[in-house]
């Protein structure tokens, strides 16, 4: 008896060690949830960018030489016909003195050749000397004619050159770069300063290829881009009036230009200076605004949590994203208003998953505190 009683109680611990253990249940968490409602969205692109001259120059000699002094130096304010640099002058006049020489000799030959034939064409009237000789004269003081008009010309290029030993301002402006300095012997061409030319201020900036059809839009529009300029508060309105046709081959985007316009009258602009360029998006009316951490994705698509009141268990939507604003997700599609959206701690969530509503305890009213189990009570 005993023994049986002892083979039945063995049976049954060996039955109940080789069970499986009933698996936890899944805990309920709590969840932050907006209710999703209909709204106004246009964003603000912003851009970096750098005020710069309408029209800058880089300015070299006409002629190559060895620069003997400069005048102008980096942010020097200059006016049109100022000198800049200039270049040792002694084999330009040497070459001067030289073409002077030959148009001398030029002229002196063809004194001389109009005097031969003057008297050839008197001794052709008279019958002294045939008509081919008197052509042979003629041809000569022909040739002497071009010789003197070859050496004239010769003689004002030498006199040029001369004058090109001095590289001069073609407008007004302001120096903004240097390449060449005294001693350096430079070829005809190379630049030796820059020269922002005074007028007009550009604001550059650079946008990404797929932003570059935003841009075209807004620049058919007038107050589409705003300039704020590094250290004001004030925003200044500004048209684009180029971009660039091809991409940059190593940042690949374009580079845009904005013309500022009317200026007021205390608003100074500097070259070089930083600027933030401001692209204000059209106003789209019926979508829906959640904030980033509602986002998650799932198989390549972007999906939110969505809050069954009724069972208070979660289901994923998938929406269709249209882009940021500020720290919110633009929302087009997928959500209708009313809908609760989890929007913190989605990625600890599965489909099915019993959730309950967090109930911050510093918003509680007075009087209710919270219990830890989610669910406040009232003390009296």
């Amino acid at each position: 008896m005993r023994s049986t009683l002892l083979i039945s109680l063995l049976g049954a611990a060996v039955l109940a060690a080789c069970s499986k253990a009933e698996p936890p249940s899944a805990p309920i968490r709590a969840v932050r949830t907006m209710a999703v409602a209909t709204d106004t969205s246009g964003g603000t692109y912003e851009y970096a960018a750098e005020v710069r001259a309408r029209t800058e120059s880089r300015l070299g000699f006409r002629v190559g030489g060895k620069i003997v002094h400069r005048t102008a130096n980096v942010g020097d304010t200059v006016k049109a016909g100022q000198v800049l640099a200039q270049l040792d002058p002694q084999d330009l006049k040497l070459g001067q003195d030289a073409a002077r020489a030959g148009l001398v000799a030029a002229q002196a030959n063809f004194d001389q050749t109009a005097a031969d034939f003057k008297r050839f064409k008197e001794l052709r009237d008279q019958g002294f000397i045939s008509s081919a000789e008197l052509e042979r004269r003629d041809t000569a003081l022909k040739a002497a004619q071009a010789q003197l008009d070859q050496a004239r010309a010769q003689s004002s290029v030498q006199g040029n050159q001369a004058a090109y030993a001095a590289l001069v301002a073609d407008a007004s402006g302001v120096i903004t770069g240097v390449d060449a300095e005294p001693g350096m012997v430079v070829s005809a061409g190379a630049s030796v300063v820059r020269l922002a030319h005074d007028g007009p201020r550009d604001v550059v900036f650079n946008v990404p290829e797929d932003k570059v059809g935003v841009i075209k839009a807004l620049a058919a529009q007038s107050g589409g881009i705003k300039v704020r300029l590094w250290g004001g508060t004030e925003t200044l309105p500004a048209h684009i009036r180029e971009i660039a046709a091809a991409a940059d081959p190593v940042t690949r985007t374009f580079t845009v230009k904005a013309d500022l316009e009317k200026l007021p009258a205390n608003t100074s602009v500097r070259l070089g200076q930083t600027a933030t360029i401001l692209a204000e998006l059209p106003k789209v009316a019926g979508i829906t605004k959640l904030p980033l951490s509602a986002l998650r994705e799932e198989q390549g698509k972007t999906a939110v949590w969505v809050v069954d009141k009724a069972t208070m268990t979660v289901a994923s939507k998938d929406v269709q994203l249209a882009g940021a604003d500020g720290n919110e997700a633009v929302i087009t599609s997928g959500l209708a208003p009313g809908m609760l959206v989890v929007t913190a701690g989605v990625h600890v969530l599965n489909p099915g998953q019993q959730v309950k509503l967090y109930v911050d305890p510093t918003a509680l009213p007075v009087g209710v505190v919270a219990t830890g189990t989610g669910t406040p009570v009232s003390v009296k």
